[in-house]
């Protein structure tokens, strides 16, 4: 992957279509890991030269047995764009798993098929469970709530600001992004069609197999409950301070609990999804 600004999207990783590239592992926020664990998405350091292209990263922290980490927040692009000015349709695919688990990576989310019907197709991960969804008294205090509960919608955001500025060059059109999902994609879906931030960096919007409330009780929670969730994660891995949290292994969070998803944290989330859609105001 070369970041001349006059470079096409060539050559990329072959797929099962000779039609058909794919550009994997692409950086689109710096790891989320140290001082950086729970806060809103950093810009990605850019690299001098070309980048191979050809590896999935590991995914998110989640149960079982793959090759999983904090420093996970990558996309992945399928193409069949010849050159960089064919402005085809986007398609930005949101995995589902409860908010606590899956990837982009999963082999039934490849995005070759739909590349060689016309589209650019961009998969991506975003941090789950306790990673991607977490409060905390002292990290709301810290961060004035502008980074609080909603980590995982915020790499949703920061994906698509990427997508923004960077999915021309791959032959697509940043004017005609769809973003869809299933389960809790289609979940993510419906909160960012409520989110203000979220306005302008997609066209069209597909939910698949659930409503705004996905793998939740409306209404959400709001962040004062999100709050005393962390407290009690805080006690069962022993962790007195936001600065001991951060310095827990990734492991032990992880094993703490499920997280619970989006909340209403008052910045990000405003207000609750179900009155944004019952007054039409959604984007």
């Amino acid at each position: 992957l070369n970041r001349s600004p006059k470079a096409a999207p060539r050559p990329g990783t072959t797929t099962a279509s000779p039609d058909v590239r794919v550009f994997k592992g692409i950086p689109y926020a710096a790891p989320p890991v140290g001082n950086l664990r729970w806060r809103a998405p950093q810009p990605a350091t850019a690299w001098e030269g070309t980048r191979a292209a050809d590896q999935f990263s590991a995914v998110c922290m989640q149960g079982g047995n793959q090759k999983m980490s904090e420093d996970c927040l990558y996309l992945n692009v399928w193409t069949g764009a010849k050159t960089a000015s064919e402005k085809r349709p986007v398609m930005f695919w949101i995995y589902g798993g409860g908010y606590y688990t899956g990837s982009g990576s999963q082999p039934m989310y490849d995005g070759t098929a739909w590349a060689q019907k016309g589209a650019v197709v961009v998969t991506f991960n975003y941090r789950l469970g306790n990673f991607g969804f977490f409060s905390y008294p002292e990290l709301t205090k810290e961060s004035d709530r502008r980074g609080a509960a909603n980590f995982g919608v915020m790499d949703a955001i920061a994906a698509l600001q990427w997508v923004q500025k960077n999915i021309a060059r791959f032959g697509g059109d940043p004017k005609k992004v769809t973003i869809l999902g299933e389960s809790a994609g289609a979940g993510m879906v419906a909160n960012l069609l409520t989110i203000p931030s979220a306005k302008g960096l997609f066209e069209r919007a597909i939910g698949e197999s659930s409503a705004w409330a996905t793998t939740r009780v409306a209404p959400l929670d709001t962040l004062a409950d999100a709050e005393r969730d962390g407290e009690k994660l805080a006690d069962k891995v022993g962790a007195k301070s936001l600065a001991e949290l951060r310095a827990q292994p990734a492991d032990a969070i992880q094993k703490a609990g499920r997280g619970v998803g989006p909340v209403l944290d008052g910045y990000l989330i405003p207000e609750d999804p179900s009155k944004v859609f019952a007054a039409g105001k959604q984007n």
